[in-house]
């Protein structure tokens, strides 16, 4: 049975991210529903790795408003993923503090180490490598977010060398 939210081809969403769409839009007035619009790209992305444009169209379906606004909103912020990453998300700030602290030189290093430049995912499919405009953290820079949870501080090349070669470590486990 076809499910009449998702578009002919796409890979469909389960039940259960429907069922957590509808209590994210109970939160507000139904005519409001759009506010839910980061909550259930956030949704999609949790059970499908990343937010195609097919499953724009289906929150945009789903909370009544055009997809271009939801487009939007998935291209605003860097949070959502457009396109499959690697097991580890690495978003290095690009921002000026950073920048000024040694940030050139650790996204530098970073790009090297894995032999990928800005927005590209290592032949092995353990890492992409991604901007940040600002994270936050300042005073703790050069910085990083790992995933979208872990705030990595004061990335000098040998902390970077640590993180990378632990996060391998860590995924041979995991495998064996």
């Amino acid at each position: 049975m076809s499910n009449p939210h998702f578009p002919a081809g796409a890979k469909p969403l389960s039940a259960s991210a429907f069922d957590r769409f509808a209590r994210e839009v109970a939160k507000y007035p139904a005519e409001q529903a759009q506010s839910a619009v980061m909550a259930c790209l956030a949704i999609v992305q949790q059970e499908q790795g990343f937010v195609s444009l097919e499953s724009e169209k289906v929150v945009a379906d789903f909370l009544g408003m055009p997809q271009i606004a939801v487009h939007e909103v998935t291209t605003f912020y860097n949070m959502y993923n457009q396109q499959p990453t690697g097991r580890f998300k690495l978003n290095v700030c690009t921002n000026l503090p950073c920048q000024l602290r040694d940030g050139v030189t650790a996204l530098s290093h970073l790009e090297k180490k894995l032999g990928v430049t800005m927005g590209g995912t290592t032949d092995d499919g353990m890492f992409t490598l991604q901007q940040s405009e600002c994270l936050g953290a300042c005073a703790d820079s050069p910085v990083m977010l790992v995933n979208d949870r872990t705030m990595c501080s004061f990335m000098s090349n040998e902390k970077l060398d640590q993180l990378i070669d632990g996060l391998r470590a860590s995924s041979k486990e995991d495998a064996a």
